[in-house]
């Protein structure tokens, strides 16, 4: 079977909103309709085509966006099916990237919750056609005026109904569209009929300037030139329709399906994605078009590690064609991949393909080295993409294996759940010696653990990370320290003296180092001076008259390095310091490198006490997104957490964006505190911002912890 389709008959979707509005029972119906699958799916008995995943059945929700297909009246829909809780954005982010039209469900039930704003907007940003399916009007008590009447304060008023039901609750049995006056619609429709229909027209006629002439001239307008006119009013945003369903009884899904297929943006609306970006080479550039006959252009939306299948990659077709058994080149670090197998994905089912147009979405199997946001091309000048944009993981959790001897079946497995979920981020702290892994909340992070022990057969224990604390000095100090050994054979022999300084924050260079603190005004016999910008940290060698033989200095600096990183107030790694080493002694025969290292190493931590040590905290800075009922709280709350707030601005919808600077020990949890704050309706994106000083008390609290572990370690 071959993915040939004409540009303009391929229509892509991504089914987004918040969890419980019914986007996978959408989906299920949309390819029953569709007669792309034999029966209707059903997320409760585990039938779904769109949940296909073993914990999606465990917990009765979407953790991944899955990628479908059909056909329909002479159209090819790839649907992708996000999920909706706000735990996996990443991979709701993801469907955005690969498609041109974002279908927002809203359960009529609980109406516009968080991440049904959240993936509008996200829509709006990247300049998506957008639609809005109020899905569950079966249900019992739904006030659908009202309701369309909060999407259009919280979306705008370009919001209107498209086509409407005969009536909400258990007796709905049909929807009626609003374009053609001619329709008879029931008398117990909700909504006042001629004006949704009024408002429809107003949408539609707004995009094309000689039909809202017409309009406003003559006072109406045939079906035809509406008919005619919706892709543009789609396109331009002048048109926001809303879709009436009951996707559990499949009532409404086929005049969706309908109505995607006839007004759908094709992929020949990624013009404004491609806009700026040219290919061709020896100088003949030209804007890169959204059709079979340019130059071959993808993008890696969606990454996969499946046992069965192996490593999938789904990409994107944006220009040219993709074929299977051909090269193509990954514009990230150039490499050459082959591409053996082109996969149709429906669910977890797969057909190969021999080859991919604009508009398609397929995976390519069994290829490694691909990551999420992939450029890849037949050549190496194409041009390359830009990175879709995900939020930065807050949640930290410090991992280690239940059984010993897991370490590197932890690492590995991590890795690859990595590489799948662009919000999960696995580091190895240097300085705490933890393996940590954050993501967007602690349900995430049980997801994470969960796929460890089925994937990998790894079981983990968590705990609080750290907080990577800093040490500085804010004096000058001296230390001295003589090493000497004699164990029977060749002994042990050095002596250091050093000074220590302050290094401003200021200096990022060896030229500022140079300018601004380690030179001959100030060190009149300065010989050379070595600039860390990672720590900030210099090492200045003023050794007169050879106390020191110059083969033992890289010891010396090398001692003050690890200690570094060792820490001496608190086991934290130091940074803003100048050490000065000016004088010693050593021994023809005794002396060595280790000798100066461990001389180095307790001259330095003398040095150190003298100095007048601090510790340093990080930082961050937070943007906190809430409706203005709750904004009195998040202020009362933020100075119990040390934060200062900096400026706030209003949102459309009635939202605030609050921006304020906190140390990260006291937000380490501030997810789920303002979840509760805020009914869940709350979020937040925090980056570090720079270390400051601990107050007196705090620092007091963690050094005495530090130097009982300290001791514990010594017994």
């Amino acid at each position: 079977m071959a993915v040939k389709h004409l540009v303009e008959n391929v229509r892509d979707i991504a089914l987004v909103g918040h969890r419980a509005a019914g986007k996978s029972t959408l989906a299920d119906a949309l390819l029953f309709d569709a007669h792309a699958v034999e029966r209707l799916g059903s997320v409760d008995d585990g039938t779904s085509v769109a949940d296909a995943d073993d914990e999606e059945h465990k917990h009765h929700f979407s953790i991944d966006t899955h990628v479908l297909h059909a056909d329909h009246a002479g159209k090819h829909l790839n649907i992708l099916d996000a999920p909706g809780s706000p735990d996996f954005i990443g991979a709701a982010l993801e469907a955005l990237a690969a498609v041109e039209t974002a279908v927002v469900v809203v359960s009529a039930v609980n109406g516009i919750e968080p991440a049904t704003r959240k993936m509008f907007h996200e829509a709006t940003n990247l300049g998506l056609s957008r639609a809005v399916v109020v899905n569950k009007l079966d249900a019992e008590g739904v006030d659908l005026p009202t309701l369309v009447g909060q999407i259009q304060e919280a979306f705008g008023k370009n919001c209107v109904l498209f086509n409407v039901p005969d009536r909400t609750g258990p007796g709905m049995r049909e929807v009626y569209c609003l374009l053609d006056p001619k329709t008879y619609i029931p008398p117990g429709c909700p909504v006042d009929v001629a004006e949704a229909r009024s408002r429809l027209i107003e949408a539609v006629v707004e995009s094309d300037e000689a039909l809202l002439e017409k309009y406003l001239t003559e006072g109406q307008v045939t079906v035809a030139e509406l008919e005619a006119d919706i892709t543009r009013a789609l396109d331009a945003g002048t048109l926001i329709p809303i879709f009436c369903t009951a996707a559990k009884k499949d009532k409404g899904v086929r005049e969706l399906l309908d109505a995607l297929s006839r007004y759908g943006l094709s992929p020949s609306f990624a013009r404004k994605r491609l806009d700026g970006l040219m290919v061709g080479a020896n100088g003949s550039t030209h804007q890169l078009q959204p059709t079979e006959q340019e130059e071959f252009v993808a993008q890696v939306f969606k990454v996969v590690n499946d046992k069965f299948v192996g490593h999938l990659s789904f990409v994107r077709v944006l220009a040219g064609t993709l074929h299977h058994n051909h090269n193509v080149v990954n514009l990230r670090n150039g490499s050459t991949i082959r591409v053996g197998h082109l996969l149709e994905v429906q669910g977890k089912t797969t057909s190969q393909v021999q080859d991919a147009g604009p508009g398609d979405i397929v995976a390519i199997a069994k290829v490694e080295g691909l990551e999420i946001g992939d450029t890849i091309a037949h050549t190496a000048h194409a041009p390359k993409l830009p990175l879709p944009h995900f939020p930065t993981p807050m949640f930290g959790l410090a991992v280690e294996p239940k059984n010993r001897g897991d370490e590197q079946k932890i690492s590995v497995g991590l890795h690859k759940i990595a590489e799948e979920d662009p919000t999960v981020k696995v580091s190895h702290d240097p300085q705490t010696h933890e393996l940590v892994i954050s993501g967007v909340s602690q349900l995430h992070l049980d997801i994470i653990r969960e796929r460890l022990k089925a994937r990998f057969n790894v079981e983990v224990n968590t705990k609080e990370p750290k907080i990577p604390y800093r040490e500085t000095i804010h004096g000058e100090g001296a230390g001295d320290h003589k090493h000497k050994k004699q164990t029977g054979g060749r002994g042990q022999f050095a002596e250091v003296h050093i000074r220590t300084y302050p290094l401003s924050r200021d200096i990022k260079t060896q030229q500022d180092c140079e300018e601004q603190f380690a030179n001959k005004s100030r060190f009149e016999k300065l010989r050379h001076v070595h600039y860390d910008p990672s720590c900030n940290f210099a090492f200045l060698d003023h050794i007169v008259g050879g106390t020191i033989p110059n083969n033992f200095l890289p010891a010396i600096e090398k001692g003050c390095k690890e200690m570094l990183e060792r820490g001496v107030l608190a086991g934290y790694r130091i940074q803003d310091v100048a050490v000065e080493v000016h004088f010693g002694k050593y021994h023809d025969v005794d002396s060595s490198e280790a000798a100066f290292k461990t001389a180095t190493r307790h001259a330095f931590r003398k040095a150190f006490l003298a100095s007048r040590p601090a510790l340093l905290e990080p930082v961050v800075k937070l943007e906190i997104t809430v409706p203005g009922k709750y904004v009195g709280a998040v202020l009362g709350d933020l100075p119990t957490k040390r934060a200062h707030v900096e400026n706030q601005d209003s949102l459309p919808g009635d939202m605030t964006v609050i921006y304020a600077r906190a140390p990260l020990s006291e937000v380490t949890r501030y997810a789920a505190q303002l979840s509760g704050m805020t009914q869940g309706q709350g979020s937040y994106a925090m980056e570090l911002s720079h270390y400051d000083l601990v107050p007196a008390a705090v620092q007091q609290q963690i050094v005495s912890k530090a130097k009982v572990a300290h001791d514990e370690d010594d017994e």
